[in-house]
């Protein structure tokens, strides 16, 4: 069964327009979670904003937002003056402009929802917005307001629907030149290159879902069944001795032909 949606509105482009939907296309649901309890009643701990130099609890009404500009020096914000600033429409994603697809670089992606049309009406308006970028090799930049902040995202075409990116702000995308600039260059040996391409190659498969599981998630399962059929927990797994630090100075060509030569070996069947 499908999620609900999460955002209902509409799609635009110029004078063309439909009623759309939109559902995260990712979940965490399926999360093992915690909550944190008093050990003595087993009753929920709850948490509360106080005030930090009388420790008195502040109710909802009695916070609000502030700017610091010196020490314990702020200027007051209120959520009306907040939202003033922001998009006249929260339910509208009006296509400003189109970009080629490839000069989004993956870092500036945030959060991928899935769109689609809400409307029998309105799927061909939305099937020709979508097989427009198709056509042309772009994507679609518009400004919506999602998780209580105004974003820019991103329209791709996948499929028979849309998915729209969240894109991260200008600010928190840190200049990789400043990191990378220092590493020096240089040419790699030919014969260093073509066993290294070698080992990529033996150790290339398909991309599978189950590359990406979580098998501290699956341990934690196996705990929690345990503990609800009354059993004992699990032996803690021995911890994995650390590892020598490898030597800096190795030769390259050597480690290189003895991982092919390992990769080569057949496996024992078990």
């Amino acid at each position: 069964m499908a999620p609900r949606s999460f955002w209902k509105g509409y799609l635009k482009l110029s004078l063309v327009t439909c009623p759309v939907a939109m559902v995260p296309a990712t979940t965490d649901q399926e999360k093992v979670r915690f909550h944190t309890l008093n050990r003595k009643t087993g009753n929920r701990v709850v948490s509360q904003y106080v005030d930090s130099v009388s420790g008195k609890a502040i109710d909802e009404d009695d916070q609000v937002k502030g700017y610091q500009r010196g020490e314990d020096e702020y200027v007051l914000l209120e959520d009306d003056e907040i939202d003033a600033v922001a998009l006249e429409s929260t339910r509208t994603i009006d296509i400003e402009m189109f970009v080629p697809r490839e000069s989004i670089e993956w870092i500036w992606y945030d959060k991928p929802h899935y769109l689609t049309p809400d409307d029998p009406v309105g799927e061909e308006a939305f099937a020709v917005i979508r097989e427009g970028m198709v056509a042309t090799g772009r994507v679609g930049i518009s400004r919506l307001v999602m998780y209580r902040r105004e974003r820019a995202v991103m329209l791709e075409p996948r499929g028979r629907g849309i998915v729209l990116w969240t894109l991260r702000y200008g600010d928190e995308v840190r200049e990789a030149d400043s990191y990378f600039g220092d590493i020096p260059t240089g040419k790699t040996d030919p014969e260093l290159m073509k066993l290294v391409q070698t080992l990529i190659e033996e150790r290339t498969k398909p991309w599978d879902p189950n590359m990406a599981d979580d098998p501290v998630q699956d341990r934690l399962l196996e705990i929690i069944a345990a503990k609800k059929k009354g059993k004992k927990r699990p032996a803690k797994a021995k911890a994995v001795e650390a590892e020598e630090a490898p030597s800096n100075v190795i030769n390259i060509m050597d480690a290189l032909r003895k991982s092919i030569a390992g990769e080569s070996k057949p496996t024992k069947k078990r």
